[in-house]
């Protein structure tokens, strides 16, 4: 648990660290349907004041009986989720240094504007002609993407970054098909993203790893020796996930393109680059934005997020339908120019003609709408300048944090490649484990005692004991003095007795779990009794 100077203090907690129990861990977990009774409302609708018309609903679709509900007060409800919510980590509460997810502020005035009516209580199926302020923030939104990734052409559909990745790999597989080529293989670095070699099976593909040389770049000999005309694309993330840009990427890019393949940019990093590159302008044909992560999106748990694509030239005839556009006022009476009227937006489902090469549609309507309005917010609010001063201090706390922990626990954690970084960095647990007995997944268990997220563990794979760590921009140094005092108290308290790391948590509402218990024998059913 940090102090209030930012310094680091004994966790809390020391009944529990002696055999006790906090109150947390007393308590068994209920769903609201063990909760309540018979009868109890949180509100009572008025009587219908529209008169009684029975076949309106077909029988067939009537249920024989009413559906079994929890039955509670407002009290009991509005308890139970705030609750619930205590027996989480976030965001609001502490430092959340998830490597490679980017967990930074949400500001407040973003989730205002995405409250306001017009955004919130806008129905999907809304005629477009109704919908204009939507439509022409979305296509403002592509516009402002396209600038960012240095590419013309943006989709707003995919839901989330593995679904953007799915996009761009079956945008390739069209790109290809359409020249009458079957090409079966997909290129990913050992550092990629354990989304990018699911997504390249789910599409149908062969995964080829290229190896990585010792700066941990991509190994270009490697890359060169594998980039033949069964290559589809590579999929890269730059920085990569050891939080190293790659000096080679031009050259990279030459060599896949002199294939045939193209070349496919996993946006989970955009966040050390905005302002001071773009990945067209290094070559890349498909670009996905993780909106939920680069653009300040709350975010974990499973959604919401957003993935959109950028896309070059070559790519944009595949894109899916339907795109958002901008249509001109027409010319009245055969005028030679536009006379009067503002233009208007619209959704464009005949893109292409009848002879479209469109992927088709990914998803039910248009996108997780709330995510673009808090992007567009997010956007708008900081302006290109804003934007590159993001980036910037990112990766200077990310090399602050990455010095002050060289400082109190290099010998232990030592940098897994490089001495400087980019916006994330990765250590290695391996001298820590050799020497001290505890492992990397131990020393993040602890962490929880302090009050502070762990970083992300054994990932990437190519590490050993690995720690990817990304403070983000939004944290304070105080904030990064306290979790480098928080991390080398526990090297030290390991030192001493590394059972304490080893039974780690103590505080949090749970202990620790069997994982590979879990893992294997999921309980994911509960028996509701009538």
């Amino acid at each position: 648990m940090s102090a209030p100077d930012g310094g680091a203090r004994a966790p809390e907690g020391a009944a529990a660290l002696a055999g006790g129990a906090t109150a947390q861990q007393r308590e068994r977990a209920t769903t609201i349907f063990e909760k309540g009774a018979p009868g109890r409302r949180a509100f009572v609708a008025p009587q219908l004041d529209v008169p009684h018309v029975d076949g309106l609903i077909p029988e067939q679709l009537r249920r024989a009986a009413p559906p079994l509900l929890p039955e509670a007060s407002e009290p009991e409800i509005v308890r139970h989720y705030v609750n619930l919510s205590k027996r989480n980590f976030d965001l609001d509460s502490g430092f959340y240094p998830l490597g490679s997810c980017t967990m930074k502020h949400n500001p407040r005035l973003h989730e205002r504007v995405a409250a306001l009516a017009g955004h919130a209580r806008l129905h999907p199926l809304q005629d477009p002609r109704r919908a204009q302020g939507a439509l022409e923030l979305m296509f403002n939104l592509q516009q402002a993407l396209a600038q960012i990734a240095g590419l013309p052409h943006v989709s707003l559909q995919p839901s989330a970054g593995s679904h953007g990745e799915l996009a761009g790999v079956l945008l390739t597989r069209a790109y290809h098909a359409d020249r009458g080529q079957q090409r079966t293989k997909v290129l990913t670095p050992d550092s990629a993203h354990g989304t990018n070699p699911a997504t390249v099976t789910m599409a149908g593909y062969e995964v080829v790893k290229v190896g990585l040389d010792a700066a941990g770049g991509v190994d270009v000999e490697d890359l060169r020796a594998k980039a033949d005309d069964s290559v589809a694309c590579l999929m890269l993330t730059n920085p990569s996930t050891l939080g190293i840009f790659d000096p080679n990427i031009e050259q990279i890019a030459e060599i896949v393109h002199g294939a045939g393949a193209t070349l496919y940019y996993d946006g989970a990093n955009l966040n050390a680059i905005m302002g001071y590159s773009r990945p067209g302008d290094m070559g890349f044909d498909i670009v996905h934005f993780n909106l939920h992560k680069t653009f300040t999106q709350p975010h974990g748990g499973g959604g919401p997020g957003a993935g959109p694509i950028a896309v070059s030239e070559r790519i944009e005839p595949y894109l899916p339908r339907p795109q958002v556009v901008r249509r001109e006022p027409s010319a009245p009476n055969g005028a030679s120019r536009l006379v009067g009227g503002p233009p208007t937006f619209d959704l464009d489902h005949e893109r292409g003609g009848p002879d479209t090469k469109s992927i088709g549609k990914l998803r039910g309507f248009q996108g997780n709408y709330g995510v673009f309005v808090r992007t567009y917010a997010y956007i708008r609010s900081l302006g290109a300048e804003g934007l590159k001063d993001v980036s910037e201090v990112a990766v200077l706390n990310a090399n602050y944090l990455l010095a002050r922990l060289g400082e109190r626990v290099g010998d232990r954690l030592p940098l897994a490649f490089g001495e400087r970084c980019m916006h994330e960095f990765v250590l290695s647990g391996a001298p820590l484990k050799k020497e001290l007995g505890i492992r990397t997944l131990d020393l993040a268990k602890r962490l929880l005692d302090h009050g502070m997220h762990p970083p992300t563990v054994y990932f990437p794979l190519v590490v050993d004991e690995a720690l990817l760590i990304e403070p983000t921009e939004t944290e304070t140094r105080e904030t990064l003095d306290a979790f480098a005092d928080a991390i080398a108290a526990i090297v030290a308290e390991a030192a001493e007795d590394p059972e304490i790391a080893r039974n780690a948590p103590y505080t949090t509402p749970v202990r620790r779990l069997d994982e590979a218990g879990a893992a294997k024998r999921p309980r994911v059913r509960e028996t509701i009794s009538a």
